[in-house]
């Protein structure tokens, strides 16, 4: 497994074409310069040994330079040990709406952005329990399968967006179903070979705003209860409604339809509630201080407690310093390579 610690400085990258831009700038400039004396084509000649090769070249290796110093700040890191890990805890998997109305912004500063955040700060509190994460559209897929390794989860969480599933849509259902068998065991007992045991010890989390135009998630939440799992929902969203921008952040491009018109992405709370009804879950409605996962971990809180086996990545070694290196080397032989080409003076010379 490998990971990143400081993936958010990646944005230090952009000092990379700003570099370039400025030696571009300065070159220009310097070039200008030149021609207000004279002749540069002339100059040129009177002056073999000024070379635009070379500062082309030492500038190549300063960028490469500064593109492994960064990689070396990021510090990537690469699990060393997998050891199994047993606790007692639940099973949950989070199936998290990513369609193109999870971007209107009546929950600040998106739905689905809120919706991310909620996810990661719960991940920080779980200790003893499994989590999977699925994202649906038109159409469910596994993001993450069931873990106990929550640095994983949060990893595979960050680059999640409305982009990430080709079809758009909502189908609820879908994302229930594909949850009902991602929980270890299921497959088993959907084909009959095991009978379901007692215990309550699994639950589903939908992250919604509930616009189900795909199939009967009410009836697939009840299956889900028969199987012993509660399905509890979270509404992202107002009822009022916002338009979808097509641009995060702007206010004025958004999706509109055949009239021309912005169309409004409106919170369906009855049909959320009508889920979480069926699978013996709650409902709560998100706003812009609380998305309602602490109501619903409390409810969760209240499940049989099993003894849960899940391999987990016991130590992470650091790999900057290779990087590091590689990035103090280029620097230094950026520093000694010359600007000018003093084979061209020494062939003068002579």
């Amino acid at each position: 497994m490998i990971r990143t610690e400081n993936f958010e400085l990646i944005w230090l990258l952009i000092a990379i074409p700003a570099l370039v831009a400025v030696f571009i700038i300065m070159t220009s400039h310097k070039r200008a310069m030149l021609a207000k004396f004279g002749n540069v084509r002339l100059m040129d000649k009177l002056a073999p040994q000024a070379s635009i090769f070379l500062p082309v070249v030492k500038l190549c290796v300063a960028m490469i330079a500064v593109g492994f110093a960064v990689v070396a700040v990021m510090n990537i890191q690469v699990g060393s040990e997998v050891e199994k890990v047993k606790r007692k805890g639940v099973d949950l998997m989070i199936a998290l709406d990513v369609s193109n109305s999870m971007l209107s912004e009546d929950i600040k500063p998106s739905r689905i952005v809120r919706a991310k955040h909620a996810i990661s700060m719960l991940l920080s509190k779980l200790e003893n329990d499994r989590v999977g994460l699925i994202i649906f559209a038109g159409k469910a897929y596994t993001q993450l399968p069931i873990t106990g390794d929550y640095n994983a989860a949060k990893m595979f969480l960050g680059p999640v967006s409305t982009k990430s599933v080709p079809l758009q849509g909502t189908a609820i259902g879908s994302a229930i179903e594909l949850a009902i068998t991602s929980f270890p065991g299921m497959d088993k007992i959907l084909k009959g070979e095991e009978k379901p045991d007692n215990k309550r010890n699994r639950a589903i989390i939908v992250i919604s705003d509930g616009e189900n135009h795909e199939d009967d998630a009410v009836e697939l939440a009840r299956k889900a209860a028969e199987y012993g799992i509660s399905v509890h929902m979270i509404g992202m969203g107002t009822p009022n409604g916002a338009p979808i921008p097509l641009v995060p952040g702007s206010t004025s491009d958004f999706k509109k339809d055949r009239n021309g018109d912005p169309v409004m992405t409106k919170l369906d709370e009855t049909m959320l509630s009508q889920i979480a009804a069926a699978g013996g879950g709650i409902y709560v409605r998100a706003n812009n201080t609380e998305v309602g996962l602490n109501s619903i971990m409390d409810e969760i809180g209240k499940l049989d407690k099993t003894e849960l086996e899940s391999k987990e990545i016991k130590d992470y070694v650091p790999m900057y310093q290779p990087f590091l290196f590689v990035a103090l080397l280029l620097l230094m032989l950026e520093l000694a390579m010359p600007e000018r080409n003093f084979f061209m003076t020494q062939y003068k010379k002579h």
